[in-house]
């Protein structure tokens, strides 16, 4: 292997892991605050990153602890459902042992951050001991399986799509006994019970390297692209016949992640590949998966994701090689396409004489802060309605099996604890969300999460003296340009590019399955939206008849609107 090929570092760790062992297990009674370079790594594929608390970085110094380390840890939840009684686990964890908040993810999942390293294998097994796991929701892995979580019961396709994600999730899980012996065993550890586990076996899938990067599946519909199929490593988009679904167009290679020193890196949306009858659905994603493992970059993980390897094969080549690890030939897709993107918030009658109610929480954080109370006020519905729980990809909660009698009853706790209903939310926050970012996210150069509020707060203000604010488009914000909150498809991305400043992007859309285009860059935060009300003016004089903003956007380009704006400032 010449010198260019040499595998990463993190290849090197996984290689010598022992099937995701490593020193992990040492590494916890070390009496250390934090992991080793090698354990940071394979502790991802357990669920968990390790660290840093900025905001706390000058108080950590001076008592000498170097940095404020605590662990993020991830639960995996194929299709955003679970339990009431399984949330309340979540929130209690959070106020114990987290940092007192919970975070809805963008892949329908949870997060708990704050997680002291000496408290981490306490949190593992009581995630486990509710039903739920952390293995595979980080990591060189297949991570959580997306689906659209509506429970419509009157329609059996809502009701495969989730069983397929709960059987791809189960498939595709890591088969090591590591997770096992590492946080649930019993005993002092020297000969592990396994709980759940089994005996150690070779990776059937993965092998000992696992993936070259991570690796995302989604499963949508046509009419509902909630879960963004078109931003995934392997999108299953359900084609129905008789209101049955007959098979899956196959979509492959998106991805968003982005390095801005590296030209070589870029956001791609996945690219039509194959149409699979839907009993063969889970050969063709072993396929994709295993030319991805096999042929993936393992050299340089800035182009290690499947979008690189379709880039520079091309999709022809691409779909040849998955027709030989599947065994035959593949169809071309059939003609259906994504029409449609729904949030299912507010009220929605299940179809067997109950309902559902989607609540926006904004950016997915759970929390009581002053007046707003979200977090007791979900304690309270847990506890007394007992719904079962569906997470979004768009960082908000359904309740679902409600009966009538009862939404009453729902809205008024929420009243109560100061969360606002749907009818109390502009279109603008509806359709946003934000990352993480500061102060824990080791890659976040700016703010995200804590100061998208503050933006459409003067974006809303906006719109409405122009008339717009009932106009649908999607914002979404990260502190990074490696894109967790799906911003390179929006119709509005936001992207930190430095500390306080971010890069504008324009003309994507909420259907998902477009890219959009830098407007402007490098924009400190107080601009952004005097950035975009130009075009929002442009766009209220000029649109077409039920054009969108963001296909407003796209049919003007980056020249005709930057040459309106300057046109327009040099009048005023």
């Amino acid at each position: 292997m010449s010198k260019d090929n040499k595998p990463s570092a993190v290849e090197g760790f996984k290689a010598d892991s022992n099937y995701l062992r490593g020193e992990i297990a040492a590494e916890l009674a070390d009496g250390n605050a934090f992991f080793g370079k090698g354990s940071i790594q394979l502790l991802k594929h357990h669920g968990t990153y390790q660290q840093d608390n900025r905001d706390q970085r000058k108080a950590a110094r001076a008592d000498g602890r170097g940095k404020a380390y605590s662990m993020m840890v991830r639960t995996k939840i194929p299709g955003g459902r679970l339990t009431a009684d399984q949330l309340l686990a979540e929130l209690d964890l959070c106020d114990e042992l987290g940092d007192t908040t919970l975070r809805v993810t963008t892949r329908q999942g949870l997060q708990l951050h704050g997680v002291v390293k000496g408290d981490l294998q306490h949190v593992i097994q009581r995630i486990n001991q509710v039903q739920l796991s952390t293995l595979g929701a980080c990591g060189d892995v297949n991570r959580n399986v997306m689906c659209c979580p509506a429970p419509y019961h009157n329609d059996p396709v809502h009701a495969e799509l989730q069983a397929l994600a709960d059987r791809l999730a189960d498939y595709f899980a890591p088969h090591t006994p590591a997770y096992h012996e590492i946080w649930l065993a019993d005993g002092d550890g020297s000969e592990p019970q396994l709980v759940g586990g089994g005996c150690e076996e070779v990776e059937p899938i993965y092998g000992k390297l696992y993936m070259p990067r991570k690796f995302k599946m989604g499963i949508a519909l046509p009419g509902d692209n909630c879960i963004d199929a078109y931003s995934q490593d392997l999108g299953l988009l359900a084609v129905c016949r008789d209101f049955e679904i007959a098979g899956y167009n196959v979509l492959v290679g998106g991805g968003f992640g982005v390095t801005p020193s590296a030209e070589k890196t870029f956001p791609a949306v996945a690219k039509r590949m194959a149409y699979v009858p839907a009993d063969r659905v889970r050969d063709v994603a072993e396929a994709v998966v295993k030319v991805q493992r096999d042929f993936g970059n393992r050299s340089d993980r800035k182009v290690a994701r499947l979008k690189y390897l379709i880039a520079n094969w091309g999709i022809d080549k691409f779909k040849s090689k998955v027709e030989e690890y599947f065994g035959g030939p593949l169809d071309e897709p059939v003609a259906e396409e994504v029409w449609g993107y729904e949030d299912h918030l507010g009220w929605t009658d299940q179809g067997d004489g109950r309902w559902f109610y989607g609540l926006n929480v904004e950016n997915g954080r759970i929390k009581d802060e002053g007046s707003f109370r979200l977090k007791s006020a979900l304690r309270e519905i847990c506890s007394q309605l007992a719904p079962r729980i569906r997470l979004t990809a768009h960082q908000s909660i359904l309740f679902t099996d409600l009966a009538e009698g009862q939404r009453a009853g729902l809205e008024q706790i929420l009243r109560t604890h100061g969360v606002p209903l749907l009818d109390q939310i502009s279109a603008a926050r509806r359709w946003s969300m934000a990352c993480p970012a500061m102060p824990t996210c080791g890659l976040a150069v700016t703010e995200s999460e804590r100061v998208l509020p503050g933006i459409i707060d003067q974006l809303e203000r906006e719109l409405a003296k122009l008339g717009l604010s009932d106009e649908v488009f999607t914002i979404r914000m990260t502190g990074c340009p490696n894109g967790c909150a799906r911003p390179y498809n929006a119709d509005v991305g936001l992207v930190g590019k430095t500390l306080g400043k971010y890069t504008i992007l324009v003309g994507g859309r909420r259907l998902g399955d477009r890219l959009n285009f830098i407007y402007k860059d490098v924009v400190p935060a107080e601009e952004v939206v005097l950035s975009l009300v130009p075009l929002l003016i442009y766009f209220k004089q000029d649109r077409q008849e039920a054009e969108t903003f963001g296909d407003f956007c796209h049919r003007k380009g980056k020249e005709d609107l930057e040459a309106w704006a300057a046109q327009r400032e040099s009048r005023t």
